[in-house]
C-alpha cells in the first residue's frame, strides 16, 4: 500500500456481506404454511374476552366464516374474523386481523387485535393504545350503526389519525355490519342484488319560508347542549382526569346550540341565505355537490381552531350509512347572518361544501356528529360526541317504487363486492390525502425548493454566508416542521415493507395511506438517480438535522471536536451495511421482529415520539445525539440502516454535480479536513456512499480566499481594483499547490495547471 492511499476494506468484509445476501434470498424462498385463519387465530383465545356471556366457542355457522359462542346448550353470541368480510391492509402490505364478537342484538361484545405486521409506533402510537382502541368497540350497536347511519368513531381525531388506526376502525365497522347482515340479526336485511327504493331530491318543491316555518317542517334541525350535559358525558366515558376538570357554569347554562340544514332544496338554501349568497352558491358548487348551512350559539365553537392549522373543521363530522367526512377550509365560508324572518342571532354561522371525495346522498338521512374536547393535560385531550340527525321533509324527496332485478344480477354479485373493496380502499387514502392537503403542499414546496438549490448550486456555493444560512434555516425547518411537527421521518422499517410488498401482494393503495411519507420516498427515487443519498440523510431527513443543529451549537459553545483517524473511519463506516443487510433478511422472515430490532434507529423516540418513551430508548437516543456533539453526524456515519439502504442504489447516480481539482488530495486535505463526515478520501476523491451533500467543498472549491488554486489563479490574472492577495495566504496556497503526481487521474471538472 502506497503512502497517501485508503486502507483496503478487511478481508472478512465481502464474504460476511455475501452470508447476508444468500441468507436475505433464502428466506424468501422458505414456503408458508396456509392455514384457516380463523381456526387459527381462536386457538388459544379466551371466549369470555369476546362474548362475555359465553363458556365456550361452538360450531361455525354452516356456509359462513363465523364461530357461535355457546352458554350451555344456546347461542349467545357470534365471533369471526374482521379480514373474512373486509379489507384491512395498511401501511405494512398485510392484513391486521382483528377477532370481533357479536351478539344475537347485533352488538359489538368485545374484539381483540391478535395479529399484525404493522409498524405502529413508527407511526407516532405505542402499540398498547392502539389494542385498548381496538378494546373499545365492546357495547357498539352495529344495528343501530346502520338505520341511522352513525359510526359512533371519532377516532382520527383522537388518535392523531395514524393510517393504523384509520384502517382498523374502517375494517372492524364493514366486518361488523356484513357480518350482522349475513346472520340477519336485529332483522337487518342481508346485502343482495334486490333493487332498493330510490329516493331523489324534488328540487321544484317548497318555497320561501320563515325561520319556525323551516323549523316547523324539519328543514332546519336543532341541538341543544347545556353545560350538565357535557358535564355528564364525561362522567359516562369514566376518564377520571375529565371527570375531575368539569366544565363551570350551572348546569342548565347552555354550551351550545346547534343548528344545520341540508341545501339541497333551492326553496330552503333561497329561505336561509341572501339573494347574493346563493347565486354565489349555486355558480360554485359542481354537479352532484353537496351544500350545508350549520350555525352555533353559546360559549362552545363547533369550528373550533384546529382549521386554522390544518385547514380540517375536527369538531363536526357528516355521517351517513357507513361513511363519513369533514369540512375543509377551503370549503368553507363564514356568513355574518341568516337571511329567513325571525332567526336568532348566532355566534357562529358557516357555509360548507362537501370534500370532493365525499360520497353524500342528500335524500338519503344522514347525521352531524359534534366532537366535544376537554384538556385533561399539557398536551393530553379527553373528548366526548353527540350527534344530530338530520332527514330531507317527505314534502322535498320522491319515491319510487323498486323495480325487479335483472336475471344477470346474481351473477355480477362476487365481481361488485370485489369492486366495492376496492372502493372502500380508494375512498380511504383519498380521504386522508383531502385531509392532508395543507402538509401535502408544504412539502411539495420545500421538495421543489430544495431541488433548485441543487441545480443551482454551482451559482448558490460562490455566496459562502449565504449558503450557510440557506442550509440552517432548511434544516431547522426540516427538524421542526417534518420532524416534529408532520412526524414525517423516513425509516428502514418503510424499505422492508416495500420489499415485503413486492413479494406478496403489491398494491400503491397501502403506500398511498401515508402521503407524506410518500412523497418523501418518490423524492427520494428521483433524487437517487441524481444526487445520491446526500439529497435526503443531508437535507431532509429530521434525525439527521437534529444531529447537525446540535453539532453547530457544540462547535459554538467551543467544545472540542473528535477527528475520527482515517483507517479506523474507513473500518466503521462498512457497519451501517452490515446491519442493513441482515435487518432486511430477518423482515422477510418476520416483519414485526425486524421493525423491533430496527430500534437501532432512534427516530421514533427522538423525532416521531419527541421523547416520550420508556428511558431505556430516550438514553439510547440521547447518547447518540451527545456523541454527535463531539463526532459530527455520527450515527449518519457508521450505525444508519437507513443511509445504507439509500446509498446502495444510490450507486446508480448519473450525474456528477462535486466538482474537484486534480491538486485535491495531493498535496491539499482543506476539503477533506473540513467534511463533516469524512466522505473525502485521502487521495481527494469524494465517495458518493458517504457524501451527504452539504456543500461544504463546493464553497471551496469556488472561494478565492480558502481554495490555494483559486488564491494563485486570482493572484496571477491581477484583476483591476481587486485588492491584493495577503502574502501569508498566497505562501501558503502555493505550499499547498503544486504539480500532481497523478497526472493520469480523472476528476469531473480540472482547472489548468498553474505553473
Amino acid at each position: 500500500m502506497t503512502e497517501g492511499q485508503p486502507c483496503p476494506a478487511p478481508a472478512w468484509i465481502r464474504p460476511t456481506l455475501f452470508a447476508a445476501v444468500l441468507a436475505a434470498a433464502a428466506l424468501v424462498l422458505v414456503p408458508a404454511a396456509v392455514a384457516d385463519a380463523l381456526d387459527e387465530l381462536l386457538a388459544g383465545q379466551s371466549v369470555q374476552k369476546l362474548v362475555p356471556a359465553a363458556e365456550r366457542f361452538g360450531t361455525r355457522v354452516p356456509g359462513k366464516p363465523i364461530v357461535q359462542a355457546v352458554e350451555g346448550g344456546s347461542v349467545v353470541g357470534y365471533v369471526f374474523l374482521n379480514t373474512d368480510f373486509s379489507d384491512a391492509i395498511g401501511y405494512s402490505g398485510k392484513p391486521m386481523d382483528v377477532l370481533i364478537g357479536l351478539d344475537p342484538k347485533g352488538r359489538i361484545t368485545g374484539a381483540k387485535l391478535v395479529r399484525h405486521t404493522e409498524p405502529i409506533v413508527l407511526a407516532g402510537v405505542p402499540e398498547e393504545k392502539v389494542v385498548a382502541f381496538v378494546d373499545g368497540y365492546a357495547g357498539r350497536d352495529i344495528i343501530e350503526s346502520a338505520a341511522t347511519g352513525r359510526t359512533g368513531s371519532d377516532v382520527d381525531i383522537v388518535s392523531g389519525a395514524t393510517v393504523t388506526v384509520l384502517v382498523i376502525d374502517d375494517s372492524i365497522r364493514r366486518a361488523s355490519l356484513a357480518a350482522a347482515r349475513a346472520l340477519g340479526l336485529g332483522g337487518l336485511p342481508a346485502a343482495t342484488a334486490e333493487a332498493r327504493v330510490t329516493r331523489t331530491v324534488n328540487r321544484s318543491a317548497g318555497k320561501v319560508q320563515d325561520w319556525l316555518g323551516l323549523i316547523g317542517e324539519g328543514s332546519v334541525r336543532r341541538l341543544k347542549l347545556t353545560v350538565g350535559d357535557i358535564n355528564r358525558a364525561f362522567e359516562k366515558a369514566g376518564d377520571a382526569r375529565a371527570v375531575a376538570r368539569p366544565e363551570p357554569g350551572a348546569p342548565d347554562d347552555v354550551f351550545i346550540e346547534l343548528y344545520m340544514a341540508s341545501l339541497a332544496v333551492p326553496a330552503v338554501a333561497q329561505s336561509l341565505l341572501s339573494e347574493a349568497e346563493y347565486k354565489t352558491l349555486q355558480e360554485r358548487l359542481r354537479p352532484g355537490e353537496a351544500a350545508f348551512l350549520i350555525m352555533g350559539r353559546g360559549p362552545f365553537s363547533f369550528k373550533g381552531s384546529g382549521y386554522v392549522r390544518g385547514g380540517i373543521f375536527d369538531r363536526i363530522q357528516v355521517i351517513q350509512g357507513e361513511t363519513s367526512f369533514r369540512f375543509r377550509d377551503r370549503g368553507h365560508k363564514r356568513l355574518g347572518d341568516v337571511r329567513a324572518e325571525g332567526a336568532p342571532r348566532f355566534r357562529e354561522v358557516g357555509l360548507f361544501r362537501a370534500p370532493k371525495t365525499a360520497r353524500f346522498d342528500p335524500a338519503e338521512p344522514w347525521r352531524l356528529q359534534l366532537l366535544v374536547p376537554r384538556a385533561v393535560g399539557a398536551l393530553d385531550k379527553a373528548f366526548t360526541s353527540f350527534e344530530l340527525s338530520y332527514r330531507l321533509p317527505d314534502a322535498y324527496v320522491t319515491v319510487e317504487a323498486p323495480k325487479a332485478p335483472p336475471p344477470e344480477a346474481a351473477e355480477s354479485a362476487a365481481p361488485k363486492a370485489a369492486s366495492a373493496a376496492d372502493a372502500a380502499r380508494t375512498e380511504l387514502w383519498m380521504r386522508i390525502w383531502e385531509q392532508k392537503t395543507g402538509p401535502i403542499i408544504v412539502l411539495t414546496l420545500a421538495i421543489a425548493l430544495l431541488t433548485v438549490l441543487f441545480f443551482f448550486q454551482n451559482v448558490l456555493v460562490r455566496y459562502p454566508r449565504l449558503t450557510t444560512w440557506v442550509r440552517n434555516g432548511f434544516l431547522l425547518f426540516t427538524l421542526v416542521w417534518i420532524g416534529f411537527y408532520a412526524q414525517a421521518q423516513l425509516s428502514v422499517v418503510n424499505v422492508f415493507v416495500f420489499a415485503n410488498a413486492l413479494i406478496g401482494e403489491f398494491r400503491w393503495e397501502y403506500f398511498l395511506l401515508e402521503p407524506l411519507i410518500f412523497i418523501l420516498w418518490c423524492s427520494v427515487a428521483a433524487s437517487l438517480l441524481f444526487w445520491g443519498r446526500g439529497a435526503y440523510c443531508g437535507w431532509l431527513c429530521p434525525f439527521g438535522a437534529f444531529q447537525e443543529l446540535l453539532n453547530k451549537l457544540a462547535k459554538a459553545v467551543k467544545i472540542p471536536q473528535l477527528a475520527v483517524p482515517w483507517g479506523l473511519h474507513e473500518r466503521l463506516w462498512p457497519l451501517k451495511y452490515l446491519i442493513f443487510l441482515a435487518l432486511l433478511g430477518l423482515s422477510v422472515y418476520s416483519l414485526a421482529l425486524a421493525e423491533r430490532l430496527a430500534e437501532i434507529e432512534p427516530f421514533k423516540t427522538a423525532i416521531v415520539l419527541r421523547f416520550d418513551r420508556s428511558w431505556p430508548y430516550v438514553l439510547f437516543a440521547v447518547a447518540l445525539l451527545g456523541i454527535g456533539l463531539f463526532v459530527e453526524r455520527f450515527f449518519c456515519r457508521y450505525l444508519c440502516p437507513l443511509g445504507a439502504a439509500l446509498a446502495i442504489p444510490g450507486r446508480l447516480a448519473m450525474f456528477d454535480w462535486l466538482k474537484r481539482y486534480r491538486n485535491c488530495g495531493d498535496p491539499c486535505h482543506l476539503c477533506a479536513q473540513a467534511c463533516m463526515v469524512q466522505a473525502i478520501t485521502p487521495m481527494g476523491d469524494i465517495n458518493p456512499n458517504e457524501c451527504l451533500h452539504c456543500m461544504n467543498c463546493q464553497v471551496m472549491y469556488s472561494n478565492d480566499q480558502v481554495c490555494p488554486v483559486m488564491i494563485l489563479k486570482a493572484s496571477k490574472a491581477g484583476t483591476p481594483g481587486a485588492e491584493p492577495a495577503d502574502p501569508e495566504a498566497l505562501e501558503t496556497a502555493k505550499s499547498l499547490y503544486r504539480r500532481p503526481r497523478r497526472l493520469g487521474r480523472t476528476r469531473t471538472i480540472e482547472a489548468p495547471v498553474i505553473e
